[in-house]
């Protein structure tokens, strides 16, 4: 006799939806709500349909022409991140150890970064920059060099470059290390009898079988770096000038500096929408390689 279908198993992820409901898709209502009104202070909205939309999306208007210099220098940053911390992650985890006492104080060490707050992030290497007691500082100017990230904007740049590799770079290599050693012994007994070499072992055997972990850290890593906010608004508040106003930080000067609800309300979806977006591409053009790839062995 055929059992009878229950659907009495749906109560039990009740409590979840209402959890997501209330945490993400009743804020996100609010924010579209927002963008399509304006406000004049006392709590009173006038609708303005898509005219936030329209003076974001033109490059003309002072909306717009914030937004695509913001977006320039957040892509510029999460390319310069990706380009320095997956590389020095993949080398990284390669030169760990495979047995013994030393991995686990290595994976403690790693770890450790990942365990500090955003903002005592920014504060430290705030104060690590500076020229009167930071070591960094100090260390360069003593060498000569006219280093001040308040004022200079290519030490403000790599001050919060070097701050987001010191943080994030253990995330990438607990990645590939987690990858590194799902690889069975016989795939490296077999390069070994071939006389395969180091490099050819790692293009062979170890890159490909990283590529999942690989587009997951890539993943990661690309929406960490474009929405940064805390960091380098605790160091160099966006500053010197706007060189280092990202969208999250130009937003949150319009939604509170400036209390245009209205405007940071289109800003924040749009900005959604174009890290969704080039996630979905990204991702969906990894898979497909790493799916053509595997069609193409033997």
């Amino acid at each position: 006799m055929e059992k009878p279908f229950n659907n009495r198993a749906w109560f039990m992820v009740l409590p979840v939806f209402i959890i997501v409901a209330f945490s993400a898709i009743l804020p996100l209502m609010t924010v579209v709500n927002y963008s399509v009104q304006d406000t004049f202070g006392n709590n009173q909205f006038f609708w303005n349909g898509i005219g936030w939309f329209k003076e974001l999306l033109d490059l003309s208007s002072e909306l717009g022409g914030r937004f695509i210099d913001a977006m320039f220098r957040n892509f510029l940053f999460s390319f310069l991140i990706l380009l320095i911390e997956i590389p020095l992650g993949i080398a990284v985890a390669l030169a760990m150890p495979r047995q013994g006492w030393a991995v686990s104080v290595s994976l403690v060490l790693l770890a450790l970064p990942l365990l500090i707050p955003w903002n005592v992030v920014g504060t430290i290497w705030q104060v690590f920059g500076r020229t009167d007691i930071g070591l960094l500082g100090w260390g360069l100017t003593s060498l000569g060099i006219d280093y001040n990230y308040v004022s200079g904007v290519l030490a403000a740049w790599i001050t919060i470059i070097i701050m987001d590799v010191w943080h994030w770079t253990s995330l990438v290599v607990l990645l590939c290390y987690a990858g590194l050693r799902s690889i069975p012994d016989a795939f490296y007994q077999a390069a070994r009898i071939d006389g395969a070499s180091r490099w050819a072992i790692f293009c062979a055997i170890q890159l490909p079988k990283m590529s999942r972990v690989l587009v997951i850290a890539v993943l990661l890593r690309f929406m960490d770096s474009f929405m940064i906010y805390t960091e380098p608004f605790v160091v160099t508040g966006g500053g010197p000038g706007n060189a280092t106003t990202f969208i999250s930080i130009d937003l949150v000067k319009i939604a509170l500096g400036q209390f245009d609800l209205g405007k940071a309300a289109a800003l924040s979806l749009v900005y959604n929408l174009i890290i969704l977006t080039v996630c979905w591409v990204f991702y969906t053009v990894m898979t497909h390689y790493e799916s053509k790839d595997g069609r193409a062995r033997p």
